[in-house]
């Protein structure tokens, strides 16, 4: 069964961070693009991350630029998404999804498998 499973949201204050991991079984995570998308209360869902299958590009939305990093670790064959300095407006449901043919990482049609989502929420 091909399932992503994303873990390690929460609350937390302004500046603080977190390490959001997106574990994957029933395929190799290495043959794939992997993305992360946020959804904000009220917003549309928003490509925050992806890098394509040999991790020589790797893209970062603007707004997290500098303060996001997104890494794979194959052996465990798992994503994260290392998010430092946050914002409040970072606040949202973090979703992983993965795509053997995915050409442009932003677009959510070109990933064949999500996660279920893990929420974030930053405030004091």
């Amino acid at each position: 069964q091909v399932q992503l499973v994303e873990s390690g949201g929460g609350l937390v204050q302004p500046g603080g961070s977190l390490r959001l991991s997106c574990a994957a079984s029933g395929f190799t995570l290495d043959h794939y693009v992997i993305g992360w998308f946020r959804q904000a209360p009220g917003k549309e869902r928003e490509g925050v991350s992806w890098f394509s299958v040999s991790e020589d590009s790797i893209y970062y939305v603007a707004s997290v630029k500098g303060r996001f990093t997104i890494s794979r670790d194959n052996a465990k064959n798992t994503v994260y998404l290392q998010m430092n300095s946050l914002k409040p407006e970072d606040t949202a449901v973090y979703y992983c999804a993965a795509g053997r043919h995915v050409l442009r990482g932003w677009f959510e049609g070109e990933y064949a498998y999500w996660g279920q989502g893990t929420q974030v929420t930053v405030s004091s």
